[in-house]
């Protein structure tokens, strides 16, 4: 079976790490997919989910919060601040921090606090979009 290694890491713990048959995630210019012997590229990606098809057939799922990819023929690095496993998302959790990050763009005062709100917001609204797509796919 053609596999490829894929390896998901935050900045404070490896989220996932394993072979695959299948990866895909959130590119800046839309979703990508990327398969065993996939051409080299390194680019950034944006909050989303990433979607692993396992080579027993099964899927695992990690929100990120935007990050780096690096893809080798034999290896896919998916590098961000914050990754989440699909099954620790909190429903609860994420719209409490999108009312108070809706909330700071409402109340910001500086353009720099406006545009620090809105990623905030935008992360946030990603992080509830993935958690319904990983609820739904269960």
């Amino acid at each position: 079976m053609n596999t490829i290694h894929v390896d998901v890491v935050s900045a404070e713990e490896s989220i996932f790490s394993g072979e695959a048959r299948f990866v895909a995630l959130p590119g800046e210019a839309g979703e990508l997919g990327i398969y065993p012997r996939h051409t080299p590229l390194i680019t950034r990606i944006k909050a989303g989910s990433v979607r692993i098809q396992l080579a027993d057939g099964g899927e695992e799922f990690v929100f990120v919060a935007g990050g780096i990819l690096e893809v080798q023929p034999n290896c896919v690095t998916v590098l961000s601040d914050t990754a989440i496993r699909g099954k620790d998302l909190d429903d609860e959790k994420a719209n409490q921090a999108k009312l108070a990050a809706e909330e700071a763009v409402k109340n910001a005062k500086t353009d720099l606090d406006l545009a620090h709100a809105a990623a905030e917001l935008a992360v946030m609204a990603a992080q509830i979009a993935a958690l319904r797509r990983f609820r739904q796919r269960k």
